[in-house]
């Protein structure tokens, strides 16, 4: 009998230029045959640039052609990459302009009083008309094998936040550029009777409504880091922090919902024949520490193509890895202790620190393999009602020894498709 295929919903996080990274996941997870056979892509959601690759994707999808995602993917953001001398120039004055901006005084200037800015969006729409067919995007009623879209805007005068749902509405280039629609930057987009800017100021992505789509997972692509290296101290430092936990405050909140319904279904605190069901929710991020290029909040509006192609290639890497970790963890739940220590480079490290059994370091694929024979049985076991975070290394939420959850991590480090370091300790 064939395995039952899983149902994933993908959110796609806002961040202007910074979501060519989410271009690279995309295309590396959608062309990807091994998923293809046991993933269905139900729904996908985005924010501002997240909407844009979010679209892209979806797109493909609705055509039951998954290889165009990445070709369109590509297209859309070499065409968006500064490429003549005058756009050279223009990127460059963004850039330094955005730097001093907090820095030390500057003019403020309205876009309603700045022509370009409806050139600029113009020319975005144009952008967006040559990768897809708006006029063949139609809602389809009774389609169940379209998957759903949602795009986040927030309507100007009324403050309702808005998620634009391929169901019920008609998806246009407005309601793309409705959800990028920055405003510093553009004047707000008019779609139907609203009056809509960027979705970062409501949903960054819309999140809880994909569960419209039945996912038995989601998979949040992040943008805005969740932790920080350091104590913010300069201007900018503290300017970009801030820009950061802005971006992610809404996607915590929807994301806390959903694991807390896991966390009450799971105790039998709620009915799990009744209308809630289990998801579990899978975060891969943009890794700082692992991106050779500065990434402060300027940087999120250029358009150099060497940056662009380098978030792209990133974001590929993090996906090749993000999928390398969840055949590790098929293995670790099926208790299959060969394949999990067949997981681990031969001189690879294991560290176990209490609450954890046996707690030391061992070093090498033979005594990790004993490690894993001995304690992998009942004594430690994945927590998949708490998030899979995928950023510098892939963290997940464990159980110890039958104990309520969530009692240790266990992070791990892959490189080159193998595990390098994984590590048991107590959770904060």
């Amino acid at each position: 009998m064939a395995e039952p295929r899983t149902r994933v919903a993908l959110a796609c996080q806002g961040g202007g230029s910074h979501t060519a990274f989410t271009a690279g996941v995309l295309k590396r997870l959608l062309g990807d045959p091994r998923l293809a056979e046991r993933v269905d892509v139900v729904g996908l959601s985005g924010t501002s640039g997240g909407a844009l690759c979010a679209l892209l994707a979806w797109s493909a999808l609705r055509e039951r052609a998954p290889e165009l995602a990445g070709e369109r993917l590509d297209a859309f953001w070499e065409d968006v990459a500064a490429t003549t001398p005058a756009e050279w120039a223009l990127n460059a004055w963004v850039l330094g302009a955005g730097a001093i901006q907090g820095v030390v005084a500057t003019p403020a200037i309205s876009p309603y009083d700045a022509p370009w800015t409806e050139v600029a969006m113009e020319t975005f729409k144009r952008t967006l008309e040559r990768q897809v067919d708006f006029g063949a995007l139609a809602p389809r009623p009774g389609d169940d094998e379209d998957p759903l879209l949602l795009i986040g805007a927030v309507d100007v005068l009324s403050g309702a936040f808005k998620a634009f749902d391929s169901r019920r509405d008609r998806i246009t280039a407005e309601t793309v550029l409705a959800s990028a629609a920055i405003p510093t930057l553009f004047r707000a987009v008019m779609v139907g009777d609203g009056t809509y800017w960027d979705g970062l100021f409501s949903q960054n992505p819309p999140v809880r409504d994909l569960t419209d789509a039945r996912p038995d997972e989601i998979w949040v692509i992040q943008i805005n880091p969740t932790e920080a290296a350091a104590e913010p101290r300069t201007v900018m430092e503290i300017a970009d922090r801030r820009n950061e936990l802005a971006g992610n405050l809404s996607l915590n909140q929807e994301l806390q919902f959903i694991e807390k319904i896991d966390q009450l279904l799971e105790t039998g605190e709620l009915d799990p024949d009744g209308r809630f069901r289990r998801i579990v929710v899978r975060v891969l991020e943009l890794s700082r520490t692992r991106f050779s290029r500065s990434l402060g909040t300027a940087s999120k509006l250029n358009r150099d193509p060497a940056f662009l192609r380098e978030l792209m290639e990133h974001g590929e890497a993090r996906a090749e890895e993000f999928l390398v970790a969840l055949a590790f963890e098929d293995a670790w739940v099926r208790r299959d202790h060969e394949a999990v220590t067949g997981f681990f480079a031969e001189d690879a490290e294991l560290v176990s620190a209490a609450p954890f059994p046996a707690p030391g370091s061992y070093r090498g694929r033979y005594a990790i393999g004993a490690f894993v024979r001995e304690h992998f049985a009942d004594e430690v076991v994945m927590d998949l009602t708490r998030k899979q975070v995928a950023g510098a290394g892939v963290t997940w939420s464990v159980r110890v020894g039958g104990g309520e959850p969530p009692q240790g991590l266990a992070e791990a480090v892959f490189a080159d498709g193998r595990v390098q370091t994984l590590r048991l300790s107590a959770a904060d």
